[in-house]
């Protein structure tokens, strides 16, 4: 049987686990979410890169400054 391994680490993986359709074990420097950012075009303007979800949420809003 083939030994099911980490793919950031290469430390063994559970079969249940890899049934679940995960690939990486559950150790804290694998598991970490890699930062979101989204891009976001601006109104008569450039794309900006947003990395804050409260800051993207009044971009572009016509009522006024948001929060």
């Amino acid at each position: 049987m083939k030994k099911l391994c980490c793919v950031k680490c290469g430390s063994p993986i559970k079969v249940a686990r890899w049934r679940l359709g995960y690939d990486i074990c559950m150790k804290p420097s694998c598991a970490r979410p890699s930062p979101t950012r989204t891009i976001v075009p601006m109104h008569k303007s450039n794309y900006m890169v947003i990395t804050d979800r409260r800051d993207l949420m009044g971009i572009n809003n016509k009522g006024g400054f948001y929060r």
